[in-house]
């Protein structure tokens, strides 16, 4: 049975599953991410901290990971059934509903979700120095005092560059999946929990590797901190404008040409293990959540 003939969850199942789903992955693979931002910084591995507190950061993932997944699945599972009926197109292509919809629904989350990135980054790779007491709150104070709101929300224009994209590659893709998976194979039964994980791992693989070089540009933006007592000052011009959409290009122009193609995919193995991986366990657990009586 498909989706649709599931019916989409409620809005409060949507919440709580998403929820659940962004929690456990976040906090299961944050190492991973740990160890991919720390690689594509452009301090360098060793000394944006190597190996050492590979956790450091992580009391910003619950403030993010929760309300930002469920709002993704909240928008999304409303989107996915009603833009059909408002635009022709898409109630002929599943594939291009899946896109918008998810599309409309990474915007949405990434209005909560940049704000926790900017700070776990820092915190990740001691933008803000490192040792006793300069963790995720340290992080978020010197962001405040140097930057102001407009800190938090640096790279976001470049965050919805890569996220959309990568949504756009991952759930068509999963949906396309999960559908084919049931048509040839289970007699059109609908794919279990464990069935759509796998579904999700290959998916989140596909979307990951190759949305590689989006995440490097938006990696080395949030880790800019203009201010003097910061070790990445000294590289950073303090006119540097607000990032946007439109900085995208020369920004990864300059990255090709100072520093060569390999620095674009800097830290594709671990993104692409810990998405795979945190693919098949965000959208299992989501889809097991979403098949509970929640009541």
């Amino acid at each position: 049975m498909s989706d649709s003939q599931r019916g989409a969850p409620s809005s409060r199942k949507a919440l709580v599953s998403g929820a659940l789903a962004g929690v456990s992955v976040d906090l299961m693979f944050f190492p991973l991410d740990t160890i991919k931002t720390r690689i594509q910084s452009s301090a360098g591995f060793w000394k944006s901290g190597g190996l050492v507190g590979v956790y450091r950061g992580v009391g910003s993932v619950g403030l993010g990971s929760a309300p930002g997944a469920a709002a993704f699945f909240l928008t999304y599972e409303t989107l996915k059934p009603r833009l059909p009926t408002l635009i022709g197109t898409l109630e002929k292509n599943g594939g291009l509903n899946h896109m918008v919809s998810a599309s409309g629904a990474e915007f949405v989350s990434c209005l909560i979700r940049v704000p926790t990135e900017i700070v776990k980054s820092r915190t990740q790779t001691g933008a803000y120095g490192s040792g006793k007491g300069k963790g995720t709150w340290n992080s978020a104070l010197k962001t405040w005092q140097y930057e102001g709101l407009r800190g938090f929300y640096r790279g976001f224009g470049i965050t919805i560059a890569r996220e959309i994209p990568f949504t756009s590659i991952q759930f068509p893709l999963y949906e396309a999946l999960k559908s084919q998976l049931s048509k040839r194979y289970l007699d059109g039964r609908r794919p279990s929990s464990g069935e759509a994980a796998g579904c999700g791992m290959i998916a989140g693989g596909v979307a990951a590797a190759s949305t590689t070089p989006l995440d490097v540009v938006k990696t080395r933006v949030m880790l800019e901190a203009r201010t003097s007592t910061s070790p990445l000052s000294s590289t950073i011009p303090s006119h540097t404008p607000s990032p946007s959409i439109l900085s995208f290009p020369p920004r990864l122009l300059a990255i090709l040409r100072t520093e060569g193609p390999a620095a674009l995919f800097r830290g594709w193995v671990p993104r692409t293990v810990a998405i795979s991986c945190g693919g098949a366990v965000f959208l299992g657990i989501y889809d097991f959540c979403v098949s509970l009586d929640l009541g």
